[in-house]
């Protein structure tokens, strides 16, 4: 019983920077049907070049975070527009842009390791020390804690874009019915490319707000794309409010799994993987997806 408020304050950690991870994810595929492999490698990128700026150049943490934003999107906005866009319109096979988005994962890969090495990196922490509460019932650092308010300030920052801007709202229109949409007037090519750069811009930003606390390297990629498409799963495809459930419910079966079970080792995600799978053999749509058909 001791342990259930450093699980909670852990989990919600997780799962704020989770919930990001698969927004970003999760909007791609809502607008394009595109399951991006390559999510993960722009996490890395995002991390590496808030820790080139912020850790190598010394310049303060706000215009290392803003530059990994702006990096990232236009990434994003040049591979919609020269690589995902042509390749929709040339192949009807989903396959075709799996395909690519596995190609560009290993591009993106060898991009950072010839940039940036394969060695950890990390930056400074931007504040110091720890609270403690209830008699070192609940012991965090205030550098997690600055990290989990600013993306759950970031989470409903983008709610808020994607609810009440016109972008947002022709977004979730696009999302909704890709044909209806463009007969009401919605530029199809113009929003699907900035829904992919407000996608890869989202990566960028968790990227760079994580480099401060578990430092990046080159093998985060995959890992990190793992569980962005566990998220996805676990609160249905395409769902915005589904990835935030998924996100939220990963980080706290993460943060009880490693409270109550370091004992036997590395078994967490081992169960995490099999209560998926028993899960979407119950419930294949997520939490909050349609049923398929």
């Amino acid at each position: 019983m001791d342990q259930i408020p450093q699980i909670l304050a852990n989990g919600v950690y997780l799962g704020a920077q989770y919930a990001m991870i698969a927004l970003g994810l999760t909007l791609i595929f809502a607008l394009m049907n595109v399951l991006n492999f390559a999510h993960g490698q722009m996490y890395v990128l995002g991390g590496f070049v808030t820790y080139t700026i912020y850790g190598a150049w010394g310049l303060p943490f706000v215009v290392a975070l803003a530059m990994s934003c702006i990096t990232l999107a236009i990434l994003g906005a040049l591979i919609e527009k020269y690589l995902f866009a042509p390749v929709i319109k040339k192949s009807a096979r989903d396959e075709s842009t799996m395909l690519l988005a596995a190609a560009i994962a290993f591009l993106l890969d060898a991009v950072i390791l010839l940039v940036f090495g394969e060695k950890q990196r990390g930056v400074p922490k931007l504040v110091d020390g720890t609270t403690i509460l209830g008699d070192y019932t609940l012991v965090i650092a205030n550098d997690r804690i600055l990290i989990c308010l600013l993306a759950i300030a970031s989470i409903i920052g983008f709610i808020s874009f994607m609810q009440f801007s016109k972008t947002g709202r022709a977004l979730r229109a696009l999302a909704q019915d890709r044909v209806a949409a463009q007969l009401m007037g919605v530029n199809v090519d113009r929003y699907s490319m900035i829904g992919f750069a407000l996608g890869a811009m989202l990566a960028g930003l968790v990227g760079g707000l994580l480099v401060t606390i578990t430092g990046i390297n080159l093998g985060m990629g995959g890992p990190t794309s793992i569980k962005a498409f566990m998220m996805v799963m676990i609160g249905g495809a395409g769902v915005i409010s589904g990835a935030i459930a998924g996100g939220i419910i990963l980080g706290f079966l993460e943060a009880a799994g490693l409270a109550l079970l370091a004992s036997y080792g590395n078994i967490t995600y081992l169960l995490i993987f099999v209560s998926l799978m028993i899960f979407l053999a119950i419930r294949p749509q997520g939490l909050m997806g349609k049923p398929w058909g």
